[in-house]
């Protein structure tokens, strides 16, 4: 039997600063980068990857925090790990000393969830099957078994929980097979042309490009002055039309008051959401800007620590739209409560998928969603960006404005070993060329 012989871990950096993609209010001059991490075993054929998506500096601190849990996984059977993922997940979240640097939450709690996105990988490939269909295929008390009620029985019970995935299992073969289909899985929304730090003619060029390529809806950053985002989104508005659904991100920059203004200034453009306009941790403060923005809809959740932010985030109605994060809570089964909270409450989950391989992850979750989870709620939107694909040996694909739905087994995170070679941090070619001194 297959053991885990290895956890070994990659400071992965792109340069994404220097033509600021991925520019917001918050974060000017991002380095998309992740802290990447293979379990190897003694089967050569059989990898898991995982990662934690990062913006820069700091990405060796993840590293690190990823590297210490391989004394907690390496000699680990890989059987005894993909049989009961619950209990994998289980046993690092609730490791007493590790624990104690969170509970649930920081760097820690990612990298657990990294471990165990790479354990969801093994399964997936063990499998034959791409990681949303493995989950699809479980039953419900095995799906029931993967998450922790801990915290949310007051809200969502083990029993509600099976009841919600049982009655999933109607129709479900149907619909993976519309999922399947060209033209049939979940549509997408690009923010490509929404980085603060483009100048307003790129933004205009490809919002255009946009809806020549079928997207109904492309999402701008706004937050750093009131004017230009005025100004820009005016020009966003008579460039697509009024059919195309503009969304705004504050990447959380405002505080309540300024946020329910600054929001109502730009009412006019008929937006779709408003993004992260304040302290993911301020459960209090998005449920009295949605009170305050009339009708227009909050979403937030990529940088929600854990289970607990999004059961109170729906308890005090303070959403319109759940935006999980596959590489911010603790996995897979993490996240797998956080769509059944979604599912209880009616609120559509459109993740967050802005970053380096956070597309090829979270795809996986809204596939199983709509296959099993969240049957009847509407809006169901994954964000994508069309930029670092090319470094995955499974990437994420969108045609017409629509996801499809991956094939290959496993989670799609593995990454293609000449983008080790190049952007390896500090050591990579690209890391050591004139181009990154410059």
């Amino acid at each position: 039997m297959a053991k885990v012989t290895a956890l070994e871990t990659i400071d992965l950096r792109f340069p994404t600063s220097r033509d600021l993609s991925g520019s917001d209010a918050m974060n000017p001059d991002p380095d998309y980068s992740a802290a990447y991490l293979t379990l190897r075993t003694d089967d050569p054929a059989l990898t898991g990857h995982g990662f934690v998506f990062t913006i820069g500096r700091g990405n060796d601190v993840q590293c690190a925090a990823i590297q210490a849990l391989a004394p907690e996984v390496v000699g680990r059977d890989v059987d005894a790990i993909v049989s009961d993922l619950g209990a994998f997940s289980a046993s690092l979240v609730n490791d007493s000393q590790f624990r104690w640097l969170g509970p649930e939450k920081g760097i820690m709690h990612m990298a657990i969830g990294a471990v165990v996105n790479a354990a969801w990988d093994l399964a997936g490939q063990r499998a034959g099957l791409p990681v949303w269909e493995l989950l699809a295929s479980m039953t419900p008390q095995q799906l029931v078994d993967c998450v922790d009620f801990r915290y949310l029985t007051d809200v969502l019970t083990p029993e509600q929980a099976l009841a919600i995935l049982e009655e999933g299992q109607f129709g479900k073969a149907e619909r993976i097979a519309r999922l399947k289909t060209p033209g049939g899985g979940i549509p997408a929304y690009t923010t490509t042309p929404g980085w603060l730090g483009y100048p307003t003619e790129k933004v205009l060029r490809l919002a255009r490009e946009a809806v020549e390529e079928g997207y109904s809806q492309i999402k701008l950053k706004v937050g750093s002055d009131l004017d230009d985002d005025r100004s820009r989104l005016r020009a966003a508005r008579e460039a697509v039309g009024p059919d195309v659904r503009i969304a705004i991100d504050a990447n959380q920059k405002w505080d309540v008051d300024e946020a329910i203004s600054w929001v109502k200034a730009l009412a006019e453009f008929d937006l779709a959401w408003i993004e992260e306009p304040t302290s993911p941790d301020d459960i209090l403060g998005h449920a009295a800007i949605r009170r305050g923005l009339d009708g227009i809809p909050v979403a937030t959740g990529e940088h929600a620590q854990n289970r607990v932010i999004f059961k109170q985030l729906l308890q005090a109605e303070a959403i319109d739209v759940m935006q999980i994060d596959a590489a911010r809570v603790g996995g897979v089964n993490e996240n797998l409560a956080n769509l059944l909270l979604a599912k209880k409450f009616g609120i559509p989950v459109c993740p967050h998928a802005g970053g380096v391989g956070l597309c090829e992850l979270v795809q996986h979750l809204s596939f199983f969603d709509a296959a099993v989870i969240g049957l009847d709620v509407p809006e169901r939107r994954i964000e994508f960006v069309n930029h670092l694909h090319e470094h995955f040996h499974d990437p994420a694909r969108a045609e017409r404005g629509v996801y499809l739905a991956p094939q290959q087994p496993g989670f799609s995170a593995a990454i293609k070993d000449e983008t080790f070679a190049e952007y390896q941090f500090p050591d990579g070619s690209y890391w050591q060329s004139e181009a990154a001194r410059a």
